[in-house]
This record gives C-alpha cells, structure tokens and sequence, in this order.
C-alpha cells in the first residue's frame, strides 16, 4: 500500500465519526442564537445581557484550552473525548433550566469550560496521523461540520421551537434538551471507534503504522516540543491574535444571525431555513480553498485573502439598506471566514512538534475563539442596544478580521524562521 492509499484509509476510518462530533459539538455551541428568538422575551433579556451570555461561553472555553489539551496528550485522545462530550451534553441540556440572567451566564461559561478540550483536541489528533500535505484538505472536510450545523441546525432548531408548550416546557428549552442528547450518545462510539493513535489503531498492521510513524518523522521540522516553551513563542501569540480576530467576525455574526433575520421580516419558523443558506455556499468554498492550499503549499495569502473578504462584506453589511444586500453580505462574512480555516492551522505544525504543539495549539484556540468568541457578540450587543440598530455593531466588527490579515501578513513577511510560508 503506497503512502496516498495509507493516508485515505486512515481518513476514511476517522474523519466520518470526527466530523459528526464537531456537528454535535456546533450545535450545542450555537443553538443558542436560535434559541434567543423566544428566550430572550420569556426570560426578559436586552440586547447587551443576551449578547454577555452567549459570549460567555467563550469565557469558560478560553480558560480551559491549554491544560484541556495536556490532559489529552498525557491520557489519549479516547479517555479525554469520551470524558468532555458526556459532559458537555449534559450541560448543553442544562441550559433549558436556566431563569435568569446569572443563571444563563454560569451555565454558558461552564458548558465553555468543557467543551474547551475538545476542538484543539482535534486539531492536535490530526498531527499523530498525518502529514502536513494532508492536513489543510482534512482540516477543511473536519470544518465542514460549522456550516453543516447550521444548515441542519437552522430549520431543526425553527421546528423544535415549535414545540412551544409541550408538556409544559417552552419551545426553547425543548431546544437545549433535544440537541444536547447526542452528545452524551456519541460519547460512547468514541470508546469504541476512536483510537489514541496510529500504534493503538486496530485496523492498522504493524507496516502500516510503521510507514505512518516514518512519513512523520521525515517531514518533522519543528523548531521545538517543550510544552511551556510553546506558550512563551511570539509566533503562537502572533497566530492567536490572527485567530481572535477571525473568531470577531465569525462569532459577532453567527450569534446574530438569526435575530437579524428575524428583524428583517422572516417567522420564527423561517428564520432557521434562511441562516442556513450561507453556510452551503461555505461549505463548497473552504473545501476547494483548502485543496488549492495543500496543492500550492502557500498558506499565508490563503488566510488574509478571506480575511480581506470578510473585512469587505462588514462594512457593505454596514452601510447598505436593503435586506437581501446585508444578507448576502453577512453570507461572505461566512464564507470568508470559514475558508481561512484549512490553512491557517497548518500554519502552528510548521514550528511545532510533541507536547509544544499540544500548548501551542490550545493557546492559538484560546485566545482566538475563546477572547474573540466572546467580544463579537458581546460588542455587538452593545452597540444594538446604544444605537437601536445593527449597522454599528456591524463595522466595529470589522476591526476583527482586519487584525487577522495584518499581523499574519506580518508573519509571512517574516519569513521561514517566523512561519513557513509554504507549509506544505
């Protein structure tokens, strides 16, 4: 079996079950925003308190990262995913007991602090199995998971909120309870179908996992593996503010969506069906955006280029007056957003190896999706409630993106002993 076929055994056994859990673990992380159609007036929430709590969850998920992840390169992977999604699921449930403010806000930043493992959990899992030519694309099929939730999630979620009042609970809490089910479910495939990593891997024979841990080991450039060294690199922090400010645009829109929509004239049980367009026309572009940077080897235009994209569609989002103009845009605010992913974490596993990349990763997330995870809503919120409106809110998010495409064009500038630019 030659190296292509051993890498395409390997993903067609993990990237379906790793995928599904990335789906779960996004709706659990989201549904939120569709649930604050009718939450938001049962439990008497503003713009600025919904903001705050569907922020916090990114509180909880910043805290945690770094030592999520060396818990999971001292335990393995099986144990330390089984552990965060039977927990998560059940504090994703938890959500539908919440009646106030600082209820809401606790049980989001609690269900951010277990979920915090689980996303550069995956990201470091890619790094035990394949090679960095592989892993843009495999990044990229694993992210589909975002936009598929949301094309999913949107109508599921419009028809679960329609069960308002059965058996005296509100559509909303139905919502928490009924997606946070899987999770707890899917914690137990993992036991079964996820290996810790190619030598524990019942599928493999020992050439096969010879030849794994041989492709890793020639491509191997990492400047360092020491974990607290990894957490004191400029490079990781530089990759972290670009990833903060990603995690502004994407969030600050995402979050809103649904009730931006939904003040745009949708029903309740249309507003689902709508969000869940953009996330098609992402799924398509980060996919062919990913394949033509494993192809080209060039990762750095392959992150600012959609960040610059995003940076545009905010302020015609911003400055436009029609519906169907601020949707579309906030649509490529989507895809800009998540087609930068495939690429940009390639980018930690060029200066990265071992328990370093373990920190190192987990730092990237947590500044990233956890601080920007919870300034875009929370901002956003802010200036909806000060201006009535969404358009200021809109561009202030705009500030996000343009963070991500200076400093990492900065970091490509560098060059190679900064990042490497071709880091395939």
């Amino acid at each position: 079996m030659d190296q292509e076929q051993l890498f395409s055994k390997c993903a067609w056994r993990l990237m379906p079950l790793m995928t599904l859990l990335y789906f779960v673990n996004i709706m659990d992380r989201v549904n939120v925003g569709f649930a604050a159609l009718t939450m938001n007036h049962d439990l008497g929430f503003n713009s600025a308190v919904y903001g705050f709590g569907a922020g916090a969850f990114f509180l909880g998920y910043a805290l945690f990262q770094v030592p999520a992840n060396a818990i999971l390169e001292r335990v393995g992977a099986k144990r330390w995913i089984f552990s965060i999604l039977l927990l998560w699921g059940a504090l994703s449930a938890s959500n539908a007991a919440v009646t106030g403010a600082h209820s809401f806000y606790a049980v989001r930043i609690l269900l951010g602090v277990v979920e915090a493992g689980f996303y550069p959990g995956m990201i470091l899992y890619l790094t035990y199995w394949f090679t960095r030519s592989y892993r843009g694309r495999l990044v990229a099929i694993f992210m589909t998971a975002l936009p598929a939730a949301n094309i999913v999630g949107g109508p599921l979620s419009s028809i679960i909120l329609g069960m308002n009042g059965f058996h005296g609970l509100a559509g909303w809490q139905w919502l928490f309870v009924i997606e946070g089910a899987p999770a707890i479910l899917l914690a137990f495939a993992v036991l079964k179908f996820l290996p810790d990593g190619p030598r524990t891997a019942p599928w493999l024979d020992q050439a096969e996992k010879n030849a794994i841990a041989k492709a890793l080991a020639a491509e191997d450039t990492s400047q360092h593996r020491d974990f607290w060294r990894a957490l004191t690199d400029l490079r990781v922090w530089g990759l972290g503010v670009v990833y903060f400010g990603y995690s502004v645009g994407l969030y600050g829109v995402a979050l809103w969506l649904p009730q931006i929509v939904k003040g745009m004239g949708a029903s309740t049980f249309a507003t689902g069906f709508v969000v869940a367009l953009p996330y098609i026309a992402a799924t398509v572009a980060m996919v062919w955006w990913a394949r033509r940077s494993d192809r080209t080897g060039e990762r750095i235009w392959h992150v600012a280029l959609p960040a610059m994209l995003m940076v545009a569609s905010l302020m015609v989002a911003s400055l436009a007056h029609g519906n169907v103009v601020i949707f579309l845009a906030l649509s490529l605010v989507q895809v800009g957003a998540l087609s930068l992913q495939g690429p940009f974490w390639v980018l930690p596993s060029t200066f990265l190896g071992g328990m370093a990349a373990a920190g190192g990763i987990a730092l990237i997330n947590s500044i990233g999706t956890g601080g920007g995870g919870f300034v875009g809503p929370y901002v956003l919120g802010l200036l909806k409630d000060a201006t009535g409106g969404y358009a200021a809110g809109i561009a202030a998010l705009a500030i996000g993106p343009i963070l991500t495409t200076v400093i990492v064009l900065i970091l490509g500038r560098a060059g190679p002993r900064s990042l490497a630019a071709k880091g395939g």
